[in-house]
């Protein structure tokens, strides 16, 4: 939503990003492509491969990271507090929150339940929000999750899970597990189809929605309908063992960063053999048997060779899956350049997909 400024319409979308708040797009892009980035004809340069409409974004980005550090353990909480920000919110579509009960020997968890209409036969999400598994709130998606629900005429749970490094990969899975749990157990509470529940999130937000659906898969306990990858963070060897090109995660989501992001949710150096693929969807070997999936990602986005990667084993494995690559865009980009065409075609596809599926 353009205010006819760009800078502050900027300020105002990167803090609507939640777990990827303006403290995080400015701390984890590297001080030296910020400083060339600032340097008028050195900055156009240096954005070559960055789609033309989004190169001014990508500026901004660049110059506020120049005064931040990276991401670390220290800056971890200065993180957090940016990351407070909730989107506004809209009266005419509904939300409450709601403490429903964890696993057995975990905590209560919270939901945000959104657009719920007790008795219908609608589609749900269970949604998960971003954040590179340590930071983010829900809460403060429930604003930019209003107008999906409504234009789909659908309700959407977003859970509170708890956040790496205290809480490693296996507290964070449950937690969203109970999410869904309790979406498909009070589905006419909700308003919902119990048959036609898709999980849904971006970037690690998308991983714990994969993660999600290989779980339920698993345990075989609540049907997943389908599910939404946005930029998802799949695989803890992309930056570590496997390295990226040197145009690829370069804007707001760093290797550095998802280093951090990895070892504080596995609790141990992420690329290495040890690492256990409950917590890594690209290590899960056989993906047979989940939901059909819709993946989209940025052609300059850290995870893109990981994302392409998974969308290939997906249909080898017989799932249905839709993969959308757009051309020189970065993380995130739909979310702050959200009036752009490559960000306006992007939220199309996702919003398009995720119609089909929920009235399937």
């Amino acid at each position: 939503m353009s205010n006819g400024d760009g800078v502050r319409g900027m300020t105002r979308r990167e803090l609507a990003m939640g777990g990827l708040a303006a403290s995080l797009l400015a701390s984890v892009f590297p001080r030296s492509a910020a400083a060339a980035l600032a340097a008028g004809d050195e900055a156009r340069d240096a954005l070559w491969f960055v789609d033309p409409e989004l190169r001014p974004l990508a500026s901004l980005i660049a110059q506020r990271s120049a005064a931040l550090s990276t991401l670390t353990e220290e800056s971890l909480p200065t993180m957090r507090q940016g990351s407070a920000y909730a989107q506004p919110l809209r009266a005419d579509v509904p939300w409450k929150e709601v403490k429903i009960a964890g696993a057995k020997g975990h905590p209560e968890v919270a939901v945000y339940v959104i657009n719920a209409r007790p008795g219908a036969k609608r589609g749900g999400i269970l949604h998960t929000h971003g954040g590179g598994y340590v930071l983010g709130k829900a809460l403060g998606d429930v604003g930019r999750l209003q107008p999906i629900a409504a234009a789909l005429d659908c309700a959407i749970v977003t859970v509170e899970y708890r956040l790496a490094p205290e809480t490693r990969y296996t507290g964070s899975i449950e937690d969203n597990y109970a999410g869904l749990r309790w979406l498909h157990d009070h589905a006419d509470e909700v308003g919902v189809d119990p048959a036609r529940i898709a999980v849904f999130g971006e970037s690690a937000g998308g991983g714990h929605a994969a993660l999600l659906a290989i779980t339920a898969r698993d345990r075989g306990e609540v049907p997943v309908a389908f599910q939404c990858l946005v930029y998802p963070m799949l695989d803890d060897r992309t930056g570590t063992t496997r390295k990226v090109p040197e145009t690829v995660g370069t804007l707001l989501w760093t290797a550095d960063a998802n280093r951090f992001g990895w070892r504080s949710f596995l609790g141990e150096e992420p690329g290495g053999s040890s690492v256990p693929a409950a917590a890594v969807p690209a290590r899960v070997e056989n993906l047979a048997g989940l939901p059909p999936a819709w993946i989209g990602v940025g052609s300059i986005d850290l995870f893109v060779e990981e994302d392409i990667d998974y969308a290939r084993r997906l249909i080898g494995a017989g799932v249905a899956t839709e993969l959308v690559v757009v051309p020189g865009a970065f993380h995130g980009f739909d979310l702050i350049g959200g009036d752009t065409t490559p960000g306006k075609r992007f939220t199309a596809a996702k919003i398009e997909a995720l119609r089909r599926a929920l009235a399937a």
